[in-house]
């Protein structure tokens, strides 16, 4: 338990160091498979255009925890996204033929295979093909629309 608490601890720490470091100007990486820019902030704000991991954007304003963004490699891509969504560390695109781009993702996020062994040898029998279950189901955006007003429930942020 005492290392769960130590792991959340640190992992907190530089979670909120890495957005202290979000300014406008700044350039950043994209560290999540596949980015959205929106309009705004709100989920279902509209999209402006996709970025892949590893792709470079430079901040053009951080409101809170969300920055809009521009893309490097074509300016007329902009828009905002999570600063969760961002790494001041450059990462590699996940092309190589050594390692897989799962493997180049979780390693851009501090996750190795000394950490992974950490895991599997704990006595929690973790089942990673549940998360990878979990993380492959998507809807479309009318479809959460659409349950979102069924449930009347508010739709988030805008």
């Amino acid at each position: 338990m005492k290392k769960v608490s130590v792991l959340l601890c640190l992992v907190l720490f530089v979670t909120g160091f890495a957005a202290a470091q979000i300014s406008a100007g700044k350039t950043l990486y994209v560290s999540v498979k596949t980015l959205t820019l929106k309009s705004g902030t709100g989920f279902f704000a509209d999209s402006n255009g996709t970025l892949k991991y590893g792709d470079r954007v430079t901040v053009i304003r951080v409101d809170g925890k969300f920055a809009e963004v521009k893309s490097a490699a074509d300016p007329s891509i902009t828009g905002w996204t999570a600063t969760a969504n961002l790494s001041a560390k450059q990462v590699a695109s996940g092309n190589s033929n050594t390692v897989s781009a799962k493997e180049v993702a979780l390693a851009g996020k501090g996750f190795n295979q000394e950490v992974e062994n950490s895991y599997k040898n704990q006595k929690n029998n973790l089942n990673y093909a549940d998360v990878d279950k979990t993380e492959a189901i998507t809807f479309r955006e009318d479809e959460l629309k659409n349950f979102l007003k069924e449930g009347h429930l508010k739709a988030g942020e805008n």
